[in-house]
């Protein structure tokens, strides 16, 4: 089978991205093919199978042109009208069967009372074969815009695995993490609701109890001369370190390695990163948006410095070495969306 997936590609690697490749190589390894366009600004094409089309007409072209009988459309964050548009026209398509999965936990639990069955992302959901949830918040949003159960399916977008044995640390990033305890991390998108301002300022007070702390922030985006420049301006900026985007295993192996994962966010689905550290064995403080999985350390949304200062200590003077790894590392559910592919080419899906 061929499929076509559209959504964010890594680098960086945030969720979606990481689900997006997950699935990729899952086709890849099963002798599929598969192709993706990379459709966001951070994207960047990684091999002849990845295209990045600069503007509309391009994704156009490449929709057309492809060769491939599903199209498999990610979308996260906000649903926009012109992101409802794009859906509308993968469900369209004459000749394709058609997926869209819905990353964006946090729209969903603030437009759940918005949702009209005949407005233009009602009608775009029903449009495609078949709708894919990440939660139980946008099971509900789904249901809300009238997609029907039978073409509705709930799969987590969590695929975790432990970083290969012989990697290693960048140099710089080592020296760094070497020379602090306790060491905390942030993995994200260097975003405006990522709240990393929040992030750099608690860590001054964390400073007062732990003198030898740091504070290491991976990853790219459109903030980041604004994180330089926060950092350069740091009274404590030897204790803080900008890594930029990294490779997933450079990623897993920071996650391994830190003593706690930072997820303080203004808007915010279901992490990856989040899921990850659980995984691995690392602690986690993240925002309550009412999703976080069992074993985060919570503060509330929207996040202050003051409040997360304090949870970080508390966590860090509790002794915890760290939550239980996962029983599953989540490859089921790339398994379940390669099963929904075959189900949807047999005909054994409503149309």
């Amino acid at each position: 089978m061929r499929i076509l997936q559209i959504g964010p590609f890594p680098p960086p690697h945030g969720g979606i991205q990481t689900h997006i490749k997950a699935i990729h190589d899952a086709l890849a390894s099963g002798g599929d093919k598969g192709s993706v366009l990379a459709i966001t600004r951070n994207s960047s094409a990684e091999s002849k199978d990845v295209f990045k089309p600069g503007n509309a007409f391009l994704l156009g072209w490449y929709l057309i042109s492809l060769k491939y009988d599903v199209v498999h459309l990610h979308l996260g964050g906000e649903l926009t009208a012109r992101l409802a548009l794009l859906m509308l026209v993968c469900g369209l398509l004459p000749g394709k069967r058609s997926i869209v999965t819905f990353h964006s936990g946090g729209y969903a639990s603030a437009n759940r009372n918005n949702a009209r069955p005949w407005s233009l992302r009602g009608i775009a959901f029903r449009s495609v074969d078949h709708a894919i949830a990440v939660n139980d918040q946008v099971v509900e949003l789904l249901h809300r815009y009238g997609v029907k159960s039978e073409r509705l399916s709930l799969i987590p977008p969590f695929v975790a695995r432990r970083p290969p044995a012989d990697v290693v640390l960048d140099r710089r990033l080592d020296e760094f993490f070497n020379g602090r305890n306790p060491r905390l991390l942030s993995v994200s998108l260097l975003e405006p609701e990522y709240a990393l301002d929040v992030q750099v300022a608690a860590l001054g007070s964390v400073l007062e109890r732990f003198p030898n702390a740091g504070l290491l922030i991976a990853g790219g985006g459109s903030l980041l001369g604004q994180v330089k420049k926060l950092i350069d301006e740091s009274p404590y900026r030897d204790h803080l370190f900008l890594a930029g985007d990294l490779d997933h295993d450079q990623t897993l192996r920071t996650i391994e390695l830190a003593d706690v994962l930072l997820r303080p966010t203004h808007y915010d689905g279901d992490a990856l990163s989040i899921r990850e550290a659980l995984f691995l064995g690392t602690r986690v403080i993240a925002t309550d948006n009412g999703m976080r999985p069992v074993g985060v350390a919570l503060i509330p949304m929207p996040p202050d410095a003051s409040h997360l200062a304090r949870k970080i200590i508390e966590t860090l003077e509790g002794g915890q070495n760290g939550t239980a790894p996962a029983d599953s590392d989540g490859r089921e559910n790339i398994e379940a969306v390669i099963s929904l592919y075959k189900r949807l080419l047999n005909g054994k899906e409503d149309a």
